[in-house]
């Protein structure tokens, strides 16, 4: 395959590594742990993976001896994010560092391959073609759920037929919850196999004090940035769109929030002060009726509407629908399968409460239809398959028509629709996602060479030059709760909604109504790999104000 001239070039960088990692390393233990909630049901399911303490590495000056050869394995589960090659390059790398003799292999297209036995050894050649690229290319990504004994020991087959002493499960908040899982079930069973959890998604919402970000965020947030700031460019240049863009985070906004950071739109609305503040979704259309009406009457007809892909979700009458409407295509689930489109609308009507039936029959059809969608396979609506930019877009044409016969509105309105979402998640990594995910994967062979189980890779202290960095691990099952999910309660991880207190959801608040009234857009360019560290290496805002660094 004939590569680029960047390509080839980014191939030679040489990701940095936390001196915590460099040479031979001891582990200091903290603490017992608990559960973020639910601690008595967490524990009761995890018997033998709950409480353990919080694990730090610290350099270690009389090296032990050097351990027998162990094989590990690996699968990218879920969407891609970018960084993951690098996580599999860590990872390979210090296995080596560890014994020579060490061996990876990777399982194919996620947990399926694993289940099924379809593998590869990744070798030093083979993995030298994917350092320091996007995508999940080098064994594939899928999203098999793992979550049965049948399972389980179908993939204990393999481990021990490739004499496998641990399995490391790159994904993210449903993945790792896998990752718990099957940790506690080989331990359960004195099955000697460690299972390690690293941090992955774009959307940002599997965080903690102990995981400041998860790998991918940083990357995609400035990829979609960059276009955002085009469009804003192009948007000020013609003067006459309002452009609505909706932006991938299903279940948090921390995407959105982070762009709008980056580029300063008019509008961007946060899915989680919806639901503080109990919004409906025509106050929604209230609030970017004002703005485009204000604008309207400072001469400017146009400008840039950003939206977190789950909105809907959050509005709390659309939130109480949802789930009436999870439960609803389970039980009826062979009733619903073989009806034409309209039936199936009328069927699930019938199935509603009162108020949520109401609802319904008031949405348009292909809003309704999107919502019956069936579910992803951890249950999940399928949020970026409901066209919420044109949704809004529609209601506010109809509300400024109105406002127009009222004689509240004068200006003219035409609207662009944009969803970015894939275009984010394969791009190459940012230095920074270059350098945290090589290190979270070297941090993770650690682990397994600490004899850990049920711990996902930790490396924090994120705005510190890399060298400072702090590696170790966390408890899976301490970043753990109790959820319905397909019409039942489960242990998953909780995930991490924008904070209305914290400080970068407050920077963007305090900026607001200035945005919104005037045209002050930021350019932020195509991420940069060479150059000025304050430009090529900077960490997401969102990083940086959480640290209290300045932006």
């Amino acid at each position: 395959m004939k590569k680029s001239a960047l390509q080839r070039v980014r191939a030679e960088y040489q990701p940095k590594l936390p001196k915590d990692l460099q040479g031979d390393v001891k582990v200091k233990f903290g603490e017992a742990t608990e559960s973020v909630a639910n601690q008595a049901e967490i524990k009761e399911r995890f018997p033998h993976t709950y409480g353990m303490p919080i694990v730090q590495f610290e350099n270690n000056d009389k090296p032990e001896r050097v351990e027998e050869p162990f094989n590990v394995g690996i699968i990218l589960s879920g969407g891609q994010a970018p960084g993951g090659h690098n996580v599999v390059s860590g990872i390979f790398d210090g296995l080596k560092k560890l014994n020579k003799e060490n061996r990876l292999y990777g399982f194919l297209m996620g947990p399926a391959g694993f289940i099924n036995h379809q593998y590869m050894e990744l070798t030093a050649g083979y993995i030298a073609e994917y350092r320091n690229t996007g995508g999940f290319d080098i064994i594939g990504s899928g999203r098999t759920k793992l979550e049965t004994p049948e399972q389980f020991e179908a993939g204990l087959k393999i481990l021990k037929e490739l004499n496998i002493k641990a399995l490391v499960i790159i994904g993210g908040d449903d993945s790792n919850t896998n990752a718990a899982v099957l940790a506690e079930y080989y331990k359960n069973i004195g099955a000697d196999v460690q299972v390690i959890g690293v941090p992955k998604t774009i959307d940002g919402d599997l965080k903690n004090e102990w995981i400041e970000t998860s790998f991918g965020f940083d990357t995609a947030c400035k990829v979609y940035s960059e276009v955002i700031g085009n469009i804003q460019r192009d948007c000020n240049s013609a003067k006459k769109y309002y452009h609505f863009i909706k932006l991938m985070g299903r279940s948090a906004s921390h995407i959105a929030l982070e762009c709008a950071l980056e580029t300063q739109p008019n509008i961007c609305l946060i899915s989680e002060e919806v639901l503080a503040k109990r919004m409906t979704l025509d106050n929604i259309v209230s609030y970017i009726c004002y703005v485009i009406a204000e604008r309207a009457k400072l001469g400017w007809n146009f400008g840039t509407v950003l939206i977190p892909e789950g909105l809907i979700e959050f509005i709390p009458s659309m939130k109480t629908l949802i789930a009436e409407l999870n439960e609803v295509l389970v039980e009826y689930a062979d009733e619903l399968e073989s009806l034409e489109e309209n039936e199936k609308l009328e069927a699930i009507h019938s199935h509603l409460s009162p108020v949520n039936a109401d609802l319904y029959k008031m949405l348009p059809k292909t809003i309704a239809l999107q919502l019956s969608l069936d579910r992803d396979s951890h249950g999940n609506v399928q949020v970026s398959l409901i066209e919420t930019e044109s949704l809004l877009s529609e209601m506010v044409a109809k509300r400024l028509a109105e406002m127009a016969e009222d004689g509240q509105y004068s200006g003219k309105f035409a609207a662009q629709h944009h969803f970015f979402g894939y275009e984010g998640r394969c791009a190459d990594p940012t230095n920074f996602d270059a350098d945290y995910t090589y290190a979270l994967g070297y941090n993770a062979a650690m682990l397994i060479n600490a004899g850990l189980t049920g711990y996902m890779s930790s490396v924090r202290n994120l705005t510190d030059s890399t060298e400072n960095w702090i590696c170790g691990g966390i408890p899976i099952t301490m970043m753990m709760n109790m959820e319905r999910r397909n019409g039942e309660m489960k242990p998953v991880i909780q995930k991490a909604l924008v904070n209305l207190n914290g400080r970068p959801y407050l920077k963007f608040a305090s900026m607001r109504e200035t945005l919104a009234l005037n045209t002050l857009y930021q350019y932020p360019g195509p991420i940069q790999y060479f150059g000025p560290a304050e430009i090529c290496d900077r960490p997401s805002m969102t990083l940086l104000l959480e640290h209290n660094k300045e932006i």
